[in-house]
Formats: structure tokens, sequence, C-alpha cells
């Protein structure tokens, strides 16, 4: 059983940051910009998640997935892990991925909450025919993706999106057919930006007499 990832601040634990923690691994190197993408999912308080450091994910950046073993007990027992390269691979080098801005580490990193977010409104079964269309429909790949996308902009995250997607597609280190799956599977920076727009309007009308 995977034990709560304990925070210190200034020697004393912080309240706040135990609860966001709470049934997560977080690596130090990333704790910081981790725990703010926590802090905009509530409904994720109790949901176990690892966030994992691997040396290559192939033709990816992140990953989320949940813990097989776990889709043949009890859903509410079900566990994730979040894959994380350890290297953002440019077309002449490669930088370590703790030094990508924060706003951008603190957008990818809520996509990738709302693909957890997302799953947890599956069954298991559903999780397994939702792994099965994900590998071999592109279109719904698109529109997972643009889910998780929705998810995260919904709670608050539209400005730490945007700045991920703009950091991808304006980079000019970044190999072009990266950029075309980013261009091709998620929503733009301008799509976003209205999401955020009508949110906002939202909000306003619902304070209004």
């Amino acid at each position: 059983m995977m034990l709560p990832h304990l925070i210190n601040t200034n020697g004393q634990n912080d309240p706040e940051l135990l609860q966001i923690a709470h049934n997560k691994q977080i690596p130090d190197l990333i704790e910081k910009n981790v725990l703010k993408a926590l802090s905009f999912y509530p409904e994720l308080q109790n949901t176990t998640i690892s966030f994992i450091f691997k040396t290559t994910i192939k033709s990816s950046v992140m990953q989320a997935q949940p813990v097989f073993t776990t889709l043949l007990g009890k859903r509410k027992k079900r566990r994730y892990r979040i894959n994380i390269s350890e290297h953002f691979k440019l077309i002449n080098s490669d930088m370590p991925i703790e030094q990508i801005p924060d706003e951008v580490m603190i957008g990818w990193i809520g996509h990738e909450l709302g693909h957890i977010l997302d799953y947890e409104g599956m069954s298991n079964a559903g999780m397994v025919g939702f792994g099965y269309r994900y590998y071999f429909y592109s279109s719904f790949v698109k529109h997972a993706e643009m889910v998780a996308d929705s998810l995260a902009v919904e709670r608050g995250m539209g400005n730490y999106i945007v700045a991920t997607k703009r950091f991808i597609l304006n980079h000019a280190e970044l190999p072009k057919a990266y950029k075309d799956k980013i261009s091709r599977l998620y929503l733009s920076p301008d799509v976003i930006m209205e999401q955020v727009r009508k949110l906002e309007e939202k909000k306003l009308q619902q304070k209004l007499p």
C-alpha cells in the first residue's frame, strides 16, 4: 500500500499541502508544480496517483494510465500512474524535464490529471474499452485529449493549458511531427481561450442578482 507523500514547509507539515498530497507519490524535482496542478482537482484528493520519471515514453512527454492490475479488483481501489519523460527531446539536444517553465509543467500535469478525472467516471470494463479504442482509433484519441483539456480548463487551468500549448507549438527546436500531432489531436490555444472566456461570462452571470 502506498503511503501519503509528506510535505515539509519550514520544518512543519502544512495541512493544506498534506491534504493535496494524500495518496500521491511525487518526485522531489517536480513536487511544487505537481502540487499546484493537483490543487485544481479537489475531486482527486483521495485518488492514489504515482508520478513516475521514465527514461523514454514513445511519442509522448507525459502519459496518464491506470495501474492495470487494479482494474481486476474493486473500482474504489483503482490506482493510477502519470509517467513523465526525464528529458524533453529537442531536435539537437535534450532538456531535463524539470527545466521547462513552471507554468508549462503545471499545465502539462493538469492535462494528465484531466485524463485521470475522466477515468474516474468509468467502470473497470469501461477503462479496458477506453484503452482499446485509444490504441486503435485516432478519432477516439482526439476526443479523449480534448476531454482532458476541457476538464482542466473547467477547473480554472485555462492559462496554464494555453502556456503549455504555446510552448510546444512555438518552440523552434521541437520536431515538426510532434507539433503537428499536438495541432491535430489537442485543443488549440484560441479554442481554449474561448472556453475560458465563456466560463468567466458564466461565473459573472451567476453573481448577478
